[in-house]
């Protein structure tokens, strides 16, 4: 069962991959580094999660992956962006990212902060343009960019970082936590997996069934990511483990210990997978579900 869930996970890396660099921008006299900052934001190294949740949500419900990549597409470029501008230095200030030099290290702040705004749009104007409408309605692909664009907005994932922003030097509790997570890192999780369901002509239920498979998983993963800036190994993560001690953040290790931190992951987990067992077919995402909840990096 592992071998084939590798095997699937590694055809639907494979398939991004080999077509993400159709919907990249061209270099344009006397802008070739806005071409160059924007693909290599997007073109480092990440685990590529959300374009995944598109494509076998998407599969999930009519068997066609290959129609959803435009919206994988996209979903990528707003995670890139905004990974990009959590690096600057009026945000985290982080200078490696996967073990690369994060965008304004390479490009400079003002380059990384206009390949971060690049990038945001060009996610919309990838719906809109690169959509083969003959095999998606104008409906599920508007209905799909609004997702989008609210978890990834106001209600979603800038909501969170104002949060984050707001708790910097503060001891906040769990239930702090949990809400700046739950739009940090669940909304955008939550986008992968509701437009995947648009895409493949879900009905509501279905879409609404995903996104709380979505927060259960959001949180167990950035549970895991406290985790491992405790114990993890900085090779493999690409960037320095214990950032968030030195900072003086609070975690859910700092508030809950490790041990408990682990079992809130099982948890979730568990209650993800009880999620996905109501859909049919979906022996690849209850894979994926465990990979994520014991991954090392």
């Amino acid at each position: 069962m592992m071998n084939d869930f590798k095997m699937h996970l590694k055809e639907y890396v494979d398939f991004f991959e080999d077509n993400l660099p159709q919907f990249l921008p061209k270099a344009e006299p006397h802008q070739e580094v806005l071409s160059e900052s924007v693909t290599y934001c997007i073109t480092d190294g990440g685990k590529r999660i959300r374009p995944v949740l598109v494509l076998e949500f998407c599969r999930l419900f009519c068997g066609d992956y290959k129609k959803a990549m435009p919206f994988a597409a996209a979903i990528e470029m707003i995670h890139s962006y905004s990974l990009a501008h959590d690096d600057l230095p009026c945000m985290d200030d982080d200078d490696m990212r996967r073990g690369k030099p994060s965008c304004h290290k390479k490009y400079g702040e003002a380059n990384a902060l206009l390949a971060g705004d690049a990038l945001l749009t060009l996610a919309f104007d990838t719906i809109a343009s690169k959509t083969d409408f003959s095999d998606i309605s104008p409906l599920q692909a508007i209905r799909a960019a609004g997702v989008l664009a609210e978890k990834a907005g106001v209600y979603g994932m800038i909501g969170g970082q104002v949060i984050d922003l707001q708790s910097e030097g503060k001891k906040a509790d769990v239930e702090i936590l949990k809400l700046m997570d739950s739009k940090k890192t669940s909304a955008l999780i939550a986008a992968a997996c509701q437009m995947g369901c648009i895409v493949g002509g879900a009905d509501e239920a279905d879409i609404a069934l995903a996104g709380e498979y979505a927060e259960k998983i959001g949180l167990a993963f950035q549970i895991v990511d406290d985790i491992l800036d405790v114990k993890g190994d900085a090779k493999l993560l690409g960037k320095p483990v214990g950032s968030d001690s030195e900072n003086d953040k609070s975690t859910y290790v700092s508030l809950l210990g490790l041990e408990q931190s682990q079992r809130l992951v099982d948890d979730l987990t568990n209650e993800a997978i009880e999620i996905l067992n109501r859909f049919e077919g979906s022996e690849f995402l209850r894979e994926l579900t465990l990979f994520l909840a014991k991954r090392d990096y």
